[in-house]
């Protein structure tokens, strides 16, 4: 599996993570850091790994595309899973 698929595969698991903290933990919602910036830090924390792993060799760098599906799955997961749930998120 290649980085990419992998980085859907993390984006998925991430927001669905979220989403299910913020609904199962009422806390979490008054926390000062919004949802948003939870998935740029885990996203971080990937390329991170990724980029110490690899060495910043070629076929271990994200492109920007994936980059920005993951991060509009992950948002969608964070908002519409609580939504569904009759919770609303403030995501800024």
């Amino acid at each position: 599996m290649g980085i990419d698929r992998t980085f859907i595969a993390y984006a998925v698991v991430v927001g669905l993570t979220l989403a299910g903290v913020i609904v199962l933990v009422p806390q979490f919602r008054v926390i000062g850091i919004s949802p948003f910036f939870w998935i740029l830090i885990a996203f971080a924390l990937f390329e991170a790994a990724g980029y110490v792993r690899g060495r910043g060799a070629k076929g271990t760098v994200i492109s920007a595309q994936t980059r920005f599906l993951g991060f509009i799955i992950a948002l969608a997961l964070v908002f519409f899973i609580p939504m569904l749930a009759g919770i609303k998120v403030n995501m800024l």
